[in-house]
Parts: C-alpha cells; sequence; structure tokens
C-alpha cells in the first residue's frame, strides 16, 4: 500500500485502536472479546454475540433492495454486459497483467466512486453496524469495488489462474497474516446485489475454525502457512451463508472465507464491497489520498489490486459523487470532532501533491471532451471542493490529537 507509514497512528477514537495503513489495527482488546461500552445500535444482542463467537454477522435490509439492484444494473452497464445476453460476459481482450487477468476470472468491477456505490456507502443502517462490532463512531469506509462475477467457464474458467500450494486461496484464506503474536484486527464486508442461491457460488467461510482458532493453532506445526488453514471440513465445516439483495455481511479478518465458484447455468453472483475502519485523521497522506481518489475519481491507492477499469475509466464516465454529511466524515473530508457548520479537511495543497499523474490527466481528458457547460460547472464544483478543504497541515495536527 502506498500510503502506509513505518509508524502506527492512533485513530481518532475514545478505544485506542493503532494502524500504519488503514487496513489492519492493533488493539488492547481482540474485537472478538470487546466489552460493549456503547449501546447496540443495529445488531441485537442475539447478532452480537454470533459476531463475536463465530466471526461474522448478517444485517438484513442494510441498504433498500430496490437499491442494491440499481447498482446490480449499474455493473452490468459499466461493464458493457447485457443480462440477458452471455455471449456478452466472455468477450476477450489484452491483459494488463497476470493479475488483471486474475480480476477477471474472479469478476471484480473497477468502479469506486459511482453515485450509487457512494450512496450505500453512507447509508446510515451500515454505518450503525460497522460502529457496533468496533465500538466507536469515528470511522472511515473503505474505497472498495463492485463484484460481478457470472458462471466460471471460457475466459473467466479459475483453471486459467495458476494453482499454488501455498499462500493466498480464492476459495478458503485469512487476509491477515495469523502466525504474528499479536493478531491484527481487521474487519471486511460485502452488501449483496442479488439473492443468492448455491449453484452461483459466492462467500463461504469457515465459522467452527473461528471460534476453536487458538485451540487449533497451538497444534499446528511451526511452518504452517500464514493465510490459508489446512482443516479437515468435516470436523469444520465450510458453509455458505444466505443472502438477500440489500443485505451486509460483516466478518472478522481472523475468520477464514472465500469465494465459492459459480457453477450455474446462468447465473450471477454481484456484491458490493463495503467496510468501515477507525478513521486515522493524523494520517496526513492518506486523509489525502482518500480526498484526492474522491475528488478526481482516481484509483483508489491503499489496495494494489485495484488496476481501474481497462476499457474506460470510471473519471471518464461521470462526475464527482455528492456526500452528505456523514459520507464526509467516512471519507475524511471533514473531521469527526469539528464543530458544526466547520469544515476540517485535509488541506487542498496536500491532497494536490499526491495526486497521481494518471489522475490528473483523466482531469484534463474529461475537461478537453466537455462542453463550455460542462466545463462550468465543473469549475464551480472544483471552486466548492477547493473552498470545502481549505485547512491547514498544522489545523489537521491540531483537530488530530
Amino acid at each position: 500500500m502506498t500510503t502506509a507509514d513505518p509508524y502506527l497512528h492512533r485513530a481518532v477514537t475514545d478505544v485506542p485502536y493503532f494502524s500504519a495503513d488503514g487496513e489492519t489495527y492493533l488493539a488492547r482488546t481482540q474485537l472478538r472479546d470487546l466489552q460493549k461500552r456503547r449501546p447496540l445500535r443495529v445488531l441485537s444482542e442475539e447478532d452480537f454475540a454470533f459476531w463475536q463467537t463465530y466471526g461474522y454477522v448478517i444485517v438484513r435490509e442494510a441498504i433498500p433492495a430496490a437499491h442494491a439492484r440499481r447498482l446490480l444494473d449499474f455493473a452490468w452497464d459499466f461493464q458493457g454486459m447485457d443480462p440477458g445476453r452471455p455471449d456478452t460476459w466472455y468477450r476477450d481482450r489484452e491483459w494488463r497483467s497476470d493479475l488483471d487477468r486474475e480480476l477477471h476470472v474472479y469478476g471484480f468491477v473497477e468502479a469506486y466512486h459511482h453515485q450509487l456505490i457512494w450512496d450505500s456507502r453512507q447509508t446510515r443502517r451500515v454505518y450503525d453496524a460497522f460502529v457496533d462490532v468496533w465500538d466507536c463512531e469515528e470511522l472511515w469506509v473503505t474505497l472498495d469495488r463492485l463484484n460481478l462475477n457470472p458462471p466460471n467457464v471460457r475466459n473467466r474458467s479459475r483453471s486459467l489462474i495458476e494453482q499454488r500450494d501455498r499462500g493466498f486461496d480464492i476459495e478458503l484464506h485469512w487476509d491477515v497474516d495469523t502466525t504474528q503474536g499479536i493478531l491484527p484486527q481487521r474487519v471486511q464486508g460485502i452488501i449483496a446485489l442479488d439473492d443468492t442461491r448455491p449453484d452461483v457460488g459466492g462467500f463461504q467461510c469457515c465459522p467452527e475454525l473461528f471460534r476453536r482458532f487458538d485451540r487449533w493453532k497451538a497444534l499446528q506445526p511451526d511452518d504452517r502457512d500464514p493465510i490459508r488453514p489446512r482443516i479437515d471440513r468435516d470436523d469444520m465445516p465450510v458453509v455458505r451463508p444466505e443472502l438477500r439483495a440489500g443485505d451486509l455481511l460483516v466478518w472478522n479478518g481472523l475468520l477464514a472465507h472465500g469465494v465459492a465458484p459459480n457453477t450455474s447455468e446462468d447465473g450471477v453472483r454481484a456484491v458490493q464491497y463495503l467496510s468501515m475502519m477507525p478513521a486515522l485523521e493524523n494520517h496526513r497522506a492518506l486523509r489525502a489520498s482518500r480526498i484526492t481518489s474522491w475528488r478526481d475519481l482516481a484509483t483508489p491507492e491503499w489496495n494494489a489490486t485495484l488496476l481501474g477499469d481497462a476499457v474506460r475509466h470510471e473519471s471518464l464516465r461521470y462526475g464527482r459523487a455528492e456526500l452528505t454529511e456523514l459520507g464526509a466524515k467516512l471519507l475524511g473530508l471533514r473531521s469527526w470532532h469539528a464543530r458544526p457548520g466547520e469544515e476540517t479537511a485535509a488541506g487542498t495543497a496536500g491532497a494536490e501533491a499526491t495526486a497521481a499523474p494518471a489522475a490528473r490527466a483523466a482531469e484534463a481528458t474529461r475537461a478537453a471532451q466537455a462542453t463550455e457547460a460542462a466545463e462550468t460547472t465543473e469549475a464551480a464544483e472544483a471552486a466548492q471542493a477547493t473552498e470545502a478543504v481549505k485547512a491547514t497541515e498544522e489545523e489537521i495536527c491540531a483537530e488530530s490529537v
């Protein structure tokens, strides 16, 4: 990750969380053992107990089903695929890299900042679910993408991906190093964009391994794989939770999980990847990078597997998403501890300095293609955004102490 620091930043939360990258956190208490101090907002007591015991929880109707289906329609359109014409699902193109081909096989949709994507992120019920599991209100949302996975055949067959004996396995893995003495804390999530079916694959996990992890770990060899578990699936079954359009599934990073292949004839698996984590407002480089990504529709820098669309980058397709007050705080544009009505975003100069050359080129291309009226609108929006991010670096430091 390009915005990681060699030292830890403390989140602006009363619960002490520390992170160098805004993905994994060190905490005094593991999330599975956290004693709640705030009342639950979305989860029931039974939900929270299940979360801490088995490592995941489902929030029903986190977003309206109609909104989820609009996101699904957007994903089809963004990919240039017709849901009624399977021949459009497997068009050949040149791959930028082996990673690019693997992402195609897995069905990733490289869109990060469309208004519909941000509308999910700034939905109060979604936010409240993450407040429940972290037990703090000052959160940032991940700038992540969608997934639209048709049947895994032809140029989407998983047989095209090199099989490895160690390391990442799409069907069951951890996203943190589980051999560390102090286990990092991470929370991940997806929103279902349609109703799941057993044959379309999708999210699967091993909750029994999560429940018995300490005992299991003690019996493993010293050289075990840190991110791929070796388990007896009769003893520790892998399960596939049933989701309906609009449901949010949140899981602990220490839950072994993966994505089952789509073996259906003509069904698709579709989700929005969405998580939240304690806000690192004093990590100026990370904060500026996040704001720049939203402002310029630039590919986010936090994850090296985010490549941007190979055919037509999203910055050339639509404009900047509008943020609510909650959305501005979840991005980092506004501080969680600002006084009402006060703008306390990262300084304009800092955000400009971290803008990637590709983002600036995309902005220039978009401006050249716009009509005079559109240019006027863009200039007005830019001026408004500049006004919203006038805080100096000294102010950022002061508000983050």
